[in-house]
């Protein structure tokens, strides 16, 4: 049985993810009431009603089913049914700029909520390092155990392989057997699996030496709570400490918001990534699912975001559970610009389209062409929403028959 903490994590995630969406959709509300468009409906969730008010022209409630949350504003496409007084505020009978603010500010909620959780992230346990990669830099040398037990070495004494083949601390390796080396962990996996001396090519102060490392070979074992073996490996190792960068930097309070607003321009940017990469993951889903390895960078659902939120409040890392709900803002933010109905990106492709094609009849001497019927659109409209809905279903199945082990 799960930790109550776990549960209680699962529980505050997912409540974190229901109100980054009403937080999105607050969005538009609040630019349709400020551009003067009739808001008629706000609710959070979907289904039947449990409870609702009504304050001006606004209802806004509180419905069964938490995926969720919408916004009815009066008049977003031509076949709305409008009150007679309603006609002149449809939201497609207005300017072009009022209609584009409106359906912008949903996904800049995500932006301004995503990065209110990075200061805090910052303020509270410091800003995580994103960079993937490191040089294999050279922090210190050491002798080599020839037992290494649940990751501690046993102690040792002399000279290691790495010290041995003329390694100092601050060289930085370059080549390893002929092959460029730009990350720490291409030399470590090669070092691992030696079973021959390595040649490397150093850097030291801008000078390029050739070094030969014999690596040792040290037994790797694991036991279990009682102490029992469950697994031995031979590995091979040259004593090697890598001087990588801090894992966290720590701003002052003063610095904390410059701090964030740099941090979360390198989140987006790597969300922007994933975002791009999400068709490619399908093959690695579909692995998952049929037996297969769960990749660490593929996509979860809202369940397997949420299991994470409780695996990460469950061991302490609240610091990565506020991580994660910001970054998940950020991805909902860019996912909704994507120029495809029914995301806000679609909508606004369909403004820009009639602006563009306003202008060039104006050109012509010809008046203003019709609005754009979404009927129309509505057979792409499904196309999506199937290939949508298809890649959520993949996403939770992997998530319940071979979860993400963030911790």
């Amino acid at each position: 049985m799960r930790p109550m903490m776990f549960a209680l994590g699962v529980v505050l995630f997912a409540l974190g993810l229901l109100a980054s969406i009403a937080w999105h959709e607050c969005g538009h509300m609040w630019a349709a009431q400020r551009t003067g468009m009739k808001v008629r409906r706000y609710f959070v969730g979907f289904g039947p009603t449990l409870w609702s008010t009504r304050r001006g022209e606004t209802e806004y409630g509180v419905k069964a089913i938490p995926l969720g949350g919408f916004c009815d504003i009066a008049g977003m496409t031509t076949h709305d049914e409008l009150a007679p007084e309603d006609e002149s505020r449809a939201m497609y009978k207005q300017k072009a700029w009022k209609r584009i603010v409106v359906l912008a500010a949903g996904p800049a909620q995500n932006l301004i909520l995503g990065f209110a959780l990075i200061v805090i992230m910052a303020l509270a346990w410091g800003l995580p390092n994103l960079a993937e990669s490191a040089p294999a830099k050279v922090g210190a040398v050491s002798c080599v155990s020839d037992t290494v037990t649940n990751g501690e070495s046993a102690p040792c004494t002399g000279a290691g392989p790495a010290e041995q083949a003329g390694l100092l601390p601050g060289d930085t390796v370059v080549a390893a057997n002929g092959k460029s080396i730009s990350d720490y962990s291409e030399l470590s996996t090669i070092l691992r699996s030696a079973t021959a001396p390595v040649a490397l090519t150093v850097d030291r102060g801008g000078q390029s030496l050739d070094l030969t490392v014999t690596p040792q070979t040290v037994t790797a074992v694991k036991t279990d709570d009682k102490g029992a073996v469950t697994a031995t490996q031979d590995v091979s190792m040259v004593g090697i400490t890598y001087d990588l960068p801090p894992a966290f930097t720590h701003p002052s309070a003063a610095g904390a918001v410059p701090a964030a607003f740099v941090f979360t321009g390198e989140l987006v940017a790597k969300t922007w990534d994933s975002l791009l990469s999400l068709p490619s993951k399908i093959g690695a889903l579909w692995t998952s699912v049929t037996g297969g390895e769960r990749a660490t960078d593929t996509p979860v659902s809202v369940y397997g975001a949420s299991v994470i939120g409780g695996d990460a409040a469950d061991n302490g890392y609240w610091w990565f559970f506020v991580f994660l709900l910001a970054s998940i803002n950020f991805f909902l933010a860019l996912f909704n610009l994507v120029p495809l109905l029914p995301l806000d990106g679609g909508h606004m492709a369909i403004v820009g389209y009639e602006k563009v094609r306003n202008t060039l009849r104006r050109s012509r001497g010809l008046g203003v062409g019709a609005p754009v019927d979404y009927l129309k659109l509505m057979p792409i409209t499904y196309v999506v929403l199937v290939i949508m809905g298809g890649y959520m279903a993949l996403t939770l199945t992997a998530d319940i028959v071979n979860p993400i082990k963030a911790f």
